[in-house]
C-alpha cells in the first residue's frame, strides 16, 4: 500500500472550473479502490461548497511570503464520504473568494497555497510514498521537495506531474523571486525559461516523471507548448501520456439523479426519447428532429467562435432539418452572436449562457450528437459523458479526442474531421443527419457506444505501476 497525496487548485465537488477538477476529484477514489491511501490538498474557497458543508481544522500554521508572515488553517469536510480525504488550506484574504482563477494576485495566491501545503506536509508524522502534483499552480512543489533545505525529508519523495493544459504556464518575473521560500542562488536555473520564473518548466524539470492526460496530447505538445518544446525534448526519457477516464458512478444514466428519466443499454431509446422531449420542451425545440449539442466554454481552444456561423449555416443549407442547443459562457463576443440567432430559427435553436450542472446532465443524456470542434483538447471528457449516455460524439481529431473517438467510416463509433473549421464541422453535421436516417445501425451504435470502458479503473492502475517505476 501506498500514501498518495494529489495537490490541485480543483476538486470536484468541491471547486471545479473545467475537466481538471473531474480528473483530481475521480483518480485519487480509485487508486483508494485499488488499496492505497489517497488525500487530495487543494485551497478553501468561499463558494457554494464551503457554504454548504462543515468543516473541522486539522491543523493551523504559519508560513511566510517574502516579508511576510501568514496564519492559514487545513480544514476537512465533515460527514463527506468522497472515497479519499479532502484537506482545504485555508488562507485569509487569498482564497476567501468565490472564483478559483482570474485575480490580479494569483501569481501571489498559488504561490502562498504551495508554501503553506509544502509546511503543513513538513508537520506530519508520516511522509508520502508519492506527491502527485496537477497543472502549473502547483509546480513548485516538486522544487521545493527536491532543492530545498528546509523540506529534505522529501528529497527521495517520488514526485508524479501531470499536465492537464500546457497552454497555461504561470510565468512572472525575478522580481518575485523573493516569493519562494529560501534556497542556494545554484538552483536559480531550474526555475528558469525563458528569462522568466515558469512554474509548469519548474515542475517539468524537478518531478521524477511528467505525464499528460492522453497520449496523443503528449505528442502535440513536444510540437507546440508556447515555447516549452525544446524542455520536454530533452526530458522525453521521463514523459508519457495516461488518458483519463471518468467516474462512472457519477456519470451513470441508469443512476444519474439529475435526468427526468433514467435508462440504461436495454432501455436507452425510451430514456433517451424522454430526455430529448424535457429539453424540447424547455427550449421550444421539435422533438422529432436529430438534436445537436455543444457543452462547454465558449473560447478559442474549443473552437467556439466558430459555432454562430455553424448554427446559421447549417440551419440554412439543410432546411432545418436539425435542431442545436448550447450550453457554455465565455467570449461576450460568441455569447452575443449565438444569443442573437435565436430569434432567426425559434424552434430549431436555443442557446443558454452560463453553466448549469443539472442541464449538462440532461443534453447528454437528451441529445443525439455532441459537437466538439476544438483546436486544443489534452484529453476530454465531454466525449466519454457523451458515449456513456449514448449520444454520438462528433468531434476533431486532436488530443484525446483522437484517441478515444474513431470514426463511423473506419468502423468506429463517432464522426471525426481533421479542421477546426465551419465547413468541416457543417459537413460532418450532414454525415451525422445521413447515419441518423440509418435507424436499425444508428439504434444499434447507440447500445455500442454506452458500452465502452471508460472508467478510471485502468488510467488508476496506470498511474500506480508509473509510480512504482
Amino acid at each position: 500500500m501506498m500514501e498518495i497525496i494529489h495537490i490541485s487548485a480543483e476538486c470536484y465537488p468541491a471547486a471545479k472550473a473545467g475537466g481538471l477538477a473531474d480528473v483530481v476529484g475521480a483518480l485519487p477514489k480509485y487508486q483508494a479502490q485499488l488499496g492505497h491511501k489517497t488525500k487530495v490538498v487543494m485551497p478553501f474557497y468561499h463558494n457554494k461548497f464551503s457554504r454548504e458543508n462543515r468543516f473541522e481544522v486539522i491543523f493551523t500554521g504559519q508560513a511566510r511570503l517574502s516579508q511576510h508572515n501568514f496564519t492559514f488553517n487545513v480544514l476537512s469536510p465533515l460527514g463527506l464520504n468522497l472515497g479519499y480525504e479532502l484537506c482545504m488550506i485555508d488562507i485569509p484574504g487569498l482564497f476567501d473568494r468565490p472564483n478559483i482563477y482570474s485575480y490580479g494576485d494569483d501569481t501571489e495566491r498559488f504561490i502562498t497555497f504551495q508554501v503553506a501545503t509544502i509546511n503543513w506536509m513538513n508537520m506530519l508524522d508520516t511522509t508520502p510514498d508519492v506527491v502527485h502534483c496537477h497543472d502549473q499552480h502547483t509546480g513548485f512543489i516538486p522544487f521545493f521537495m527536491s532543492k530545498i533545505w528546509d523540506y529534505r525529508r522529501f528529497e527521495h519523495v517520488k514526485t508524479i506531474f501531470t499536465i492537464h493544459n500546457g497552454q497555461y504556464q504561470g510565468q512572472f518575473g525575478f522580481d518575485r523571486l523573493h516569493y519562494l521560500p529560501p534556497f542556494h542562488s545554484f538552483y536559480n536555473g531550474i526555475l528558469e525559461w525563458n528569462h522568466a520564473i515558469n512554474p509548469l518548466a519548474t515542475a517539468i524539470k524537478s518531478a521524477h516523471r511528467v505525464t499528460t492526460v492522453s497520449p496523443s496530447y503528449m505528442d502535440e505538445i513536444r510540437h507546440n507548448m508556447n515555447g516549452l518544446e525544446n524542455l520536454l525534448e530533452y526530458e522525453r526519457g521521463k514523459c508519457s501520456g495516461i488518458l483519463n477516464g471518468i467516474d462512472v458512478d457519477v456519470w451513470n444514466p441508469a443512476t444519474d439523479t439529475m435526468l427526468e428519466k433514467n435508462f440504461n443499454v436495454r432501455t436507452v431509446e425510451s430514456g433517451k426519447k424522454a430526455n430529448k422531449a424535457w429539453l424540447c420542451n424547455e427550449f421550444g425545440l421539435d422533438p422529432s428532429k436529430p438534436l445537436f449539442t455543444f457543452i462547454g466554454r465558449l473560447v478559442g481552444e474549443k473552437g467556439a467562435e466558430l459555432l454562430p456561423d455553424v448554427v446559421y449555416h447549417s440551419l440554412t443549407q439543410l432546411n432545418r432539418e436539425l435542431n442545436i442547443l448550447i450550453l457554455g459562457s465565455g467570449d461576450h463576443a460568441v455569447e452575443g452572436g449565438l444569443l442573437h440567432l435565436e430569434h432567426m430559427f425559434k424552434g430549431n435553436y436555443c442557446s443558454y449562457i452560463g453553466f448549469n450542472e443539472k442541464l449538462s446532465h440532461m443534453m447528454y443524456a437528451g441529445a443525439d450528437f455532441l459537437l466538439m470542434p476544438s483546436r486544443v483538447e489534452p484529453c476530454g471528457l465531454n466525449q466519454m459523458y457523451a458515449l456513456r449516455y449514448g449520444t454520438m460524439p462528433i468531434v476533431r481529431r486532436t488530443g484525446g479526442l483522437k484517441d478515444t473517438v474513431i470514426d463511423i467510416g473506419d468502423g468506429g463509433f463517432g464522426i471525426c474531421h481533421d479542421q477546426c473549421s465551419t465547413s468541416d464541422i457543417i459537413y460532418s453535421i450532414e454525415r451525422a443527419l445521413a447515419y441518423a436516417k440509418d435507424e436499425k445501425n444508428f439504434k444499434k451504435t447507440r447500445k455500442e457506444i454506452m458500452q465502452i470502458d471508460h472508467s478510471w479503473t485502468k488510467a488508476a492502475s496506470d498511474y500506480i505501476e508509473l509510480y512504482q517505476l
